[in-house]
């Protein structure tokens, strides 16, 4: 299989993500049940005018696409690949409200053509002036690992060099009101929440933008390397463990060869069963989590590859990801899981390696 690493990243988030060792001191919601991204300086990256007409997910895309591309030292991708659950939701709602005031009368056609899934993808192609293959995946919770399944592929065939990969989903008014009605958001009245001590009904609800370079060639910034991505639609708790076993023997390895599972605990009473089977599998690795500090959303686990990533590059974790830690670690840690579903829905897995 030919070796993939992930040589840039870039994270707009509900944390200070664009600033190094930003969990050091990480942004608590105890009291939030939607958490939006913090803002970077988007004039630093976009002109003034194009972001006054930009909805929050396709500034985010942009801004998180340069940063890796900075980050990773190249001038244009071999290709852009984008995943994203509900698209440009904000443009979608304005351009329905818009309808609906204006009695479908004397309607400019600009937030309809930017309310696509593609707008991110393509906005970020225009801005780096980049030709190559350019292609978004909707695939509900596993559009990120469909998008990061094609890098890969890119890379192990040699179509392409510097794969830029991005996971990128925003929140929308009216949209939130509804996931909080059909209780896929966690009731305001629950507050402080707490995901892991006091399981209700739905999850808090997040949003963001993560990109990452890929290339078949290892440099001095790489993070780490992209071993493998799985993922299945429907899985039984009683099948996990297969689910798992399987996959890490596809790649040579054992449950026993991992040294940290960061897994996607939101705090839905129906649905974190499988979290805690995953667990029960991990006797001998630290186990992590990070939905508390970052939210749900159909794309989080691109969160999840961004914080293993510089969990591998800086041997060491964060405090505020730690679920359950190992007494004591000597040893490296080498192989990095992360295991995600949504809504009991689109599990995945990804294997991570140290460089």
């Amino acid at each position: 299989m030919e070796n993939c690493y992930i040589n840039g990243i870039g994270c707009i988030s509900a944390q200070r993500s664009f600033e190094n060792d930003f969990l050091i001191e990480p942004i608590i919601y105890s009291e939030e049940n939607i958490l939006k991204v913090v803002k970077p300086n988007y004039k630093d990256y976009i002109s003034p005018a194009a972001v006054r007409r930009m909805s929050s997910g396709v500034k985010n895309g942009i801004v998180a696409s340069t940063m890796a591309i900075n980050d990773a030292n190249v001038e244009s991708p071999g290709a852009i690949i984008t995943g994203t659950g509900m698209g440009c939701m904000q443009d979608s709602e304005k351009f329905l409200n818009n309808l609906i005031n204006h009695d479908e009368e004397y309607l400019t056609p600009t937030s309809f053509i930017q309310s696509t899934h593609n707008t991110v993808g393509g906005q970020v192609a225009l801005g780096l002036k980049c030709k190559a293959y350019n292609f978004t995946y909707v695939n509900t919770g596993v559009s990120f690992e469909s998008a990061l399944l094609d890098g890969l592929m890119q890379v192990e065939n040699r179509d392409g060099e510097n794969i830029l990969v991005g996971g990128i989903d925003e929140l929308a008014d009216h949209t939130s009101k509804l996931y909080k009605l059909i209780e896929h958001t966690k009731s305001d009245t629950e507050a402080p929440y707490d995901i892991i001590n006091k399981r209700t009904k739905g999850s808090i609800s997040g949003e963001s933008a993560t990109f990452f370079v890929l290339d078949k060639e290892k440099t001095t910034n790489s993070y780490c390397k992209l071993a493998d991505v799985k993922f299945v639609n429907n899985l039984e708790v009683s099948g996990l463990n297969d689910f798992v076993n399987d996959f890490l023997a596809s790649n040579e390895l054992t449950i026993s060869d991992i040294d940290a599972v960061l897994l996607g605990n939101n705090g839905d009473i129906e649905y974190d069963v499988y979290y805690d089977e995953a667990e029960s599998l991990f006797s001998d690795a630290d186990v992590l989590y990070y939905k508390h500090l970052f939210g749900e959303f159909m794309t989080s686990s691109s969160i999840a590859v961004s914080l293993g990533s510089d969990i591998l590059k800086s041997q060491s974790i964060p405090g505020a990801l730690i679920k359950n830690k190992l007494p004591q670690r000597n040893s490296k840690i080498k192989n990095l899981l992360i295991y995600n579903q949504y809504r009991g829905k689109d599990h995945s897995l990804i294997l991570l390696k140290n460089v």
